[in-house]
């Protein structure tokens, strides 16, 4: 088995991601058919439970895109429990220090790389050798959001284990206090992109929209998700609307 999206970032190339929140695997099916490197299913802020993260991860693996989730919180075995359904990459929330993303680099892999319990997996769609290259073929991408995580992300992203990060552009705007795309706000994302070149690491962010995301490519992101399922039924109903006005 090839994680093609990891594949795909590791080759310098950018992968382009769509979020999906509203727990829906038939939309999973949909997404992973659309031309997306990867779809992300959003166990944190989405209405997920573990059987329809489940059959998310299946439908999208029957498409051409890779299925990557990311974890309510940083734990062992949370992330396990992913791992075991399906998922090839994982988002870890809230990392702010070297420590903290040691912790999710230790529970992505089978010893003696790290800590992952070893069990039947629920991802029987891989395949009975799936233990034989899973850690070959995972991705872990740890959230940089707060100002605590921005300043200390060399830190962070030199943590062996660690493949990219993906940054929370409204949450980091947040805890630094300003407003989204002010200075201070722009100085914290360059700086995550610094510590990713510096450390060999793979930058992502989460993005809103197409145009930004072309400039956050030019600015050296790869790991780019560009929609989230719930933006994309709004924008596609108001412009129904609008031409029909």
């Amino acid at each position: 088995m090839i994680n093609t999206m990891k594949r795909k970032l590791l080759s310098g190339q950018p992968a382009l991601g769509i979020v999906l929140g509203m727990g829906s695997p038939t939309v999973a099916s949909i997404a992973a058919r659309c031309g997306f490197d990867f779809v992300l299913v959003d166990n944190q802020h989405g209405d997920w439970d573990d059987t329809t993260t489940l059959a998310a991860f299946r439908a999208i693996s029957l498409g051409n895109s890779t299925p990557v989730a990311r974890v309510r919180q940083n734990d062992f075995y949370a992330i396990g429990r992913l791992l075991d359904r399906g998922a090839l990459g994982i988002v870890v929330p809230m990392v702010n220090s070297a420590e903290e993303a040691r912790a999710a680099a230790f529970a992505m892999h089978y010893p003696p790389y790290g800590g992952r319990s070893f069990a039947a997996s629920l991802a029987v769609h891989y395949g009975a050798d799936y233990d034989t290259w899973a850690d070959r073929e995972v991705f872990l991408a740890v959230q940089i959001e707060t100002a605590q995580a921005a300043e200390h992300a060399e830190e962070i992203m030199a943590v062996e284990g660690v493949d990219g990060c993906w940054v929370g552009p409204m949450d980091l705007a947040r805890s630094l206090g300003v407003a989204p795309g002010a200075q201070p706000h722009q100085d914290a994302i360059r700086r995550v992109v610094d510590a990713c070149h510096k450390t060999g690491k793979i930058p992502g962010i989460y993005i809103p929209n197409a145009a930004t995301a072309r400039l956050r490519i030019e600015q050296g992101f790869r790991f780019v998700t560009v929609a989230d399922d719930g933006g994309l039924i709004i924008e596609g109903a108001q412009e129904v609307l609008r031409q029909l006005a």
